[in-house]
């Protein structure tokens, strides 16, 4: 008599009996990381300048480097407007700089489709330097010397952070793929 394996039943992502992708887990996920991190603006940090990174910036190019095809380009006009409504910049300055940020990245993946990981985090550092100096632009304030250097922290710490909030991506990517008890 042949002896079955025990694992024949599962794969990475769990047991395959009774059990299915979530289309909520799927197409949500992506999207609800990437507004949670446009409401990082709201965290309690007192500082005489800014120096949180746009992390709803960052989640978005996260997700657009690390799985490529799942957000499609119009995605930039809602993700946005969402981002401008909780970042306190002027209305549409989200909406015109996610959008040129996804039409950026489009263009890197179809010039370079097989890049390394250095090359997205250089594509991510010059995304993130147009972003910062174009929302300082945009906010209306009187720009000086001194305000551009504060972007100098902001920028430094996001050039930081962008491996780890990739590496956090991929970990929500494997949730985002997780299979659930499917009911009936």
């Amino acid at each position: 008599m042949e002896q079955l394996n025990p694992n024949s039943r599962s794969d990475p992502f769990g047991s395959r009996i009774n059990r299915a992708h979530s289309r909520l887990l799927a197409y949500g996920v992506p999207w609800l990381s990437i507004m949670a991190g446009s409401l990082a603006p709201w965290l309690p940090v007192i500082a005489p300048a800014p120096v949180l990174p746009p992390f709803g910036f960052l989640m978005l190019l996260g997700w657009r480097f690390v799985r490529p095809g799942l957000l499609p380009l119009w995605a930039g006009l809602p993700l946005g407007l969402f981002d401008d409504l909780y970042s306190g910049q002027p209305l549409g300055s989200g909406i015109l700089l996610f959008s040129l940020a996804l039409l950026v990245v489009d263009l890197v993946e179809i010039r370079f489709p097989w890049r390394s990981f250095l090359l997205d985090w250089l594509a991510a550092l010059g995304l993130l330097a147009f972003y910062l100096a174009a929302a300082a632009l945009l906010s209306g304030a009187e720009l000086t010397q001194v305000q551009l250097r504060v972007i100098l922290p902001q920028l430094l710490l996001s050039a930081v952070l962008f491996p780890i909030v990739s590496r956090m991506v991929a970990l929500l990517d494997r949730l985002r793929l997780m299979r659930v008890r499917r009911l009936g």
